[in-house]
């Protein structure tokens, strides 16, 4: 992100590279909740300490590190499948 950030700031002027800046940040801001909405669905079952499915149902590998990847990976392939219908 910062790599990019400094890449458009060099070619562009300040008023550009701050919308930029805040676009990029923002887009990343909702990337992350989205994963992590996505990781506490999955990983416990529950929303905002609501349970929407039985106790039981948490798939625990959600919550770990690895369920990161997994999660975004199917976030990814998700994503993929809608832009090309």
């Amino acid at each position: 992100v910062l790599g990019r950030a400094e890449a458009f700031a060099a070619k562009n002027n300040v008023l550009s590279s701050l919308f930029d800046g805040l676009g990029i940040g923002l887009g990343f801001t909702l990337a992350l909740t989205v994963l992590g909405v996505t990781r506490e669905f999955l990983g416990s079952g529950k929303m905002f300490s609501v349970s929407i499915f039985p106790e039981d149902y948490g798939m625990t590998l959600f919550v770990l590190a690895p369920g990161a990847f997994i999660a975004l990976g199917y976030l990814v392939a998700v994503f993929n499948k809608l832009q090309r219908k």
